[in-house]
C-alpha cells in the first residue's frame, strides 16, 4: 500500500495525497474535524522531534531506569542467578514486545496523547484517564528520589564522606575501646536519622516536620524538570543527549573500576550463580514478567506520547526492538558493575556478599554508598554514582511529565499557544511540589514505600491488560496490523514476519501472561503484609493503598458508561466510533 503521509489531525492541514477509499476510526474522526478554508485555526500545531535520535534517547532514557540498577540485579541473584535470564527473555518476547509496539504504534497512528488517541475505541478511554492517575502517582515519588539524590551528591563533595566510618562522629562508633570493629553500619545510621529523619516518627499516622534540607533538593528536582521541558519535545531532545547516555559511561567506569578491586569475583559469581530448581517457582516467572513490566515504562502513557510526536513513516518495529533490547542489556550489563563492587565490600567486611546484597533505596543509598566509601577517592565515586543516578531518575520523570502534558494539551489545545503551555508545566510542577512535600516530612518513607507498592501494582496490569484486549478485539486486531503497515511503507520482509508474530502475541499470549501476573499481584497483595524495615503498616494504610490501585481501575467503566450515554447507537457504535 502506497505511504500517504501522516493521517489529518485537528488543526493541522490536510495530507497532499488523498487517503485510501477505506478510510479507519483514525482517518474518520481526523478528516472530520479538518478545518475549513478560511483564516487558520488559533490553536498551534503539534511539535515533532527534531532528529531521529532524539525520539530513541528519550525513550531509551525513559525506559532505562533506577529499576535497571537497584531492582534487577537483585532478584537476578536471587532468583536462581544466571538461570532467571530464561524467564525473563521469554517474557520479554511474549509480554514486552508485543506491549511496547502496541504503546508506540497507537501513539505514532492516532497522532495524539494517552486519553485522546482512545478516539478510535470510545468505550476505552477511561484506560487514558487511568494512564494519567498512575503518571500522576509516580512522578510523585519519583521526584522525591530525585531529591535524595540531590541531597547525596551534594554530601558526597565533603572529605571524609559523612556516611564513612572515617567521619569524626563515626569513628568513635565504628570502633570499640579496644579498636575492634563493631557492627555499627553508618551509611544505614546516616540514611535513616539524617537523611530520611524516619527514627523520630512512629509511622503512617505520624508524618512529622517536613526535612528542610530534603525539601529543597525537591524544589531543587522540580526547577530542573521544568526548565528541561520548557519548550516541550525540543527542549528536552536535546537534554537527552547527555541524560540518556551519561550513565552508560559511569556503569563502565564502575565496572572497570570494580573489576580491579579484590574480591570483586565473588561479587559476580554471586549475581550469576545458577540455580535450575528455582525456574520451577511461580515466584520467579511473575518477579521476570513484573520486571519487564515495569522497565520498559508500558501503561504509564509516556511511550505513547513520546511516539505520537514521530513522523507518520517512522518504523516503529525497528525502534521497539532497538529500544527494548537496549533496556534489558543495560540491566544485565549494570549487574556486573553493582555486584562487582558489592563483592569487594563483603570481601573486607568478612561477611558474605548475600548480607550486603540489598535491592531497592536501600541498595542505592545505603549498601553501594557503604561500599564506594571503602575505595581510595570515594568522594569522586560518589559524585560519580549519585549523579549516574539523577540522570537515570531526571529522564524517566521526563516522560511521565510529558505523557500528563500531552493528555491535556490533546484535551485543551487552546493551551498550546503562546506563555499557556510553559505557564500549565509551571503550575504541574508546582502541584506536584507541593504534595510531595508529605514525603519528605520524618514519616515521609513510609508515604513513599505505601505509593510505590500500590501506584504501579495491580491497577497498572489491568490497564495494560484492557489496553492489549481493546485493540485486539474491539479496535480489531487486523486493523491495527494494517494501520502499521500503512506507517512503515518501506518496510524490510522481516518487518511483515515480526507483525505476524506480534499478532498472535496480542491475540493470545500477551493477554495470557499479564492475567498470571494479575492473578500472582493479587495473591501477594492478599497474603504478604506490607512493611518497612520492622515497621508492619496498619490496616487503614494497606485499604489507603488498595484504593489508589482501585481508583485506575475504576476509571475504565465510569469512561465506558460516559461513551454509552453520549452514542446514540448501539454498543458496537460506541466501540467503534469517536464521539
Amino acid at each position: 500500500m502506497p505511504c500517504t503521509g501522516r493521517i489529518a489531525t485537528p488543526g493541522l492541514p490536510a495530507p497532499a495525497a488523498p487517503p485510501e477509499p477505506t478510510v479507519n476510526i483514525f482517518q474518520a474522526e481526523s478528516l472530520a474535524a479538518e478545518p475549513s478554508p478560511g483564516p487558520p485555526a488559533p490553536d498551534a500545531p503539534r511539535d515533532t522531534w527534531s532528529g531521529k535520535h532524539e525520539f530513541l534517547l528519550s525513550c531509551l532514557g525513559y525506559c532505562v531506569g533506577l529499576g535497571n540498577v537497584w531492582r534487577f540485579p537483585y532478584l537476578c541473584y536471587r532468583n536462581g542467578g544466571g538461570v532467571f535470564l530464561i524467564p525473563y527473555f521469554i517474557m520479554l518476547l511474549l509480554a514486552g514486545l508485543p506491549l511496547f509496539l502496541l504503546e508506540l504504534s497507537l501513539g505514532q497512528y492516532g497522532a495524539a496523547g494517552p486519553i485522546a488517541v482512545w478516539k478510535c475505541c470510545p468505550l476505552l478511554k477511561g484506560i487514558g484517564v487511568g494512564m494519567l492517575l498512575v503518571s500522576s502517582l509516580v512522578s510523585l515519588y519519583y521526584a522525591v528520589i530525585l531529591a535524595w539524590t540531590f541531597y547525596y551528591l551534594g554530601t558526597s563533595f565533603q572529605s571524609p564522606l559523612p556516611w564513612s566510618c572515617d567521619a569524626p562522629r563515626n569513628k568513635p562508633l565504628c570502633q570499640n575501646e579496644s579498636g575492634n570493629v563493631t557492627q555499627f553500619n553508618p551509611s544505614e545510621t546516616f540514611w535513616n536519622e539524617q537523611v530520611l529523619g524516619v527514627t523520630r516518627s512512629s509511622g503512617l499516622g505520624d508524618p512529622g516536620p517536613a526535612q528542610w534540607p530534603l525539601a529543597l533538593c525537591l524544589l531543587a528536582a522540580w526547577i530542573v524538570v521544568f526548565l528541561c521541558m520548557l519548550k516541550g519535545i525540543r527542549s528536552s531532545g536535546k537534554v537527552v543527549y547527555f541524560t540518556a547516555t551519561f550513565p552508560y559511561l559511569v556503569l563502565l567506569i564502575l565496572l572497570i573500576r570494580g573489576a580491579t578491586l579484590e574480591g570483586s569475583i565473588d561479587g559476580v559469581r554471586f549475581y550469576l550463580s545458577s540455580d535450575w530448581s528455582k525456574l520451577q517457582s511461580a515466584q520467579v516467572w511473575s518477579d521476570a514478567a513484573s520486571q519487564i513490566f515495569y522497565s520498559l515504562g508500558i501503561g504509564f502513557g509516556g511511550l505513547l506520547s513520546m511516539a505520537s510526536y514521530n513522523k507518520f513513516d517512522n518504523n516503529v518495529i525497528r525502534d521497539t526492538l532497538v529500544i527494548a533490547v537496549g533496556n534489558c542489556c543495560t540491566s544485565f550489563f549494570a549487574g556486573f558493575a553493582i555486584f562487582s563492587v558489592l563483592g569487594h565490600m563483603a570481601r573486607t567486611k568478612r561477611v558474605p556478599v548475600g548480607n550486603v546484597a540489598d535491592s531497592g533505596p536501600g541498595l542505592a543509598f545505603v549498601a553501594y554508598p557503604e561500599a564506594l566509601a571503602l575505595l581510595p577517592g570515594s568522594a569522586f565515586w560518589s559524585i560519580l554514582f549519585f549523579l549516574m543516578l539523577f540522570t537515570l531518575g531526571i529522564d524517566t520523570l521526563f516522560g511521565n511529565i510529558e505523557g500528563i502534558l500531552t493528555a491535556i494539551l490533546d484535551e485543551l489545545p487552546a493551551l498550546r499557544v503562546g506563555k499557556r503551555r510553559p505557564a500549565l508545566l509551571g503550575a504541574l510542577c508546582g502541584a506536584f511540589y507541593l504534595l510531595g512535600l508529605l514525603l519528605v516530612t520524618q514519616g515521609g518513607v513510609f508515604w513513599f514505600t505505601l505509593i510505590d507498592t500500590y501506584s504501579t501494582g495491580f491497577g497498572l496490569i489491568i490497564i495494560t491488560l484492557f489496553m492489549c484486549l481493546g485493540i485486539a478485539f474491539c479496535y480489531g486486531v487486523n486493523q491495527f496490523c494494517q494501520d502499521i503497515v500503512d506507517m512503515i511503507c518501506r518496510r524490510p520482509p522481516w518487518c511483515s514476519h515480526a507483525l505476524g508474530y506480534f499478532k498472535v502475541c496480542w491475540v493470545f499470549f500477551t493477554p495470557c501472561l499479564l492475567l498470571f501476573t494479575l492473578i500472582y499481584t493479587f495473591l501477594d497483595v492478599s497474603s504478604a503484609p506490607l512493611r518497612y524495615g520492622a515497621y508492619e503498616y496498619p490496616a487503614w494504610g494497606r485499604s489507603l493503598g488498595v484504593c489508589m490501585g482501585v481508583l485506575t481501575c475504576l476509571q475504565i467503566p465510569l469512561w465506558a458508561v460516559v461513551a454509552l450515554c453520549r452514542e446514540s447507537g448501539t454498543l458496537s457504535d460506541a466501540s467503534k466510533r469517536g464521539f
